[in-house]
């Protein structure tokens, strides 16, 4: 709610517009990559090892999310 509060005002319709799926995609992604960098420090004990593994995916599965979200919109 809160989420469609912020782009009402801003002028973006509410539903699933391209906008509104790269904000998505950006929010998840950032819990997605935390969780990740846990489980890799868990894994390995090294932070390094875990920053290393947190940043490289963050960018793999930010593009991958957003083109499976417009795929869904546009052909479901």
């Amino acid at each position: 709610m809160l989420l469609d509060q912020i782009l009402l005002k801003r002028g973006i319709r509410r539903g699933d517009s391209a906008a509104k799926s790269l904000l998505k995609t950006i929010s998840w992604r950032a819990v997605g990559t935390l969780d990740t960098m846990m489980i890799a420090y868990i894994l390995t004990g090294e932070f390094g090892i875990a920053f290393s593994i947190g940043s490289v995916e963050v960018f793999t599965k930010m593009i991958l999310y957003y083109l499976h979200e417009r795929a869904w919109n546009k052909y479901l």
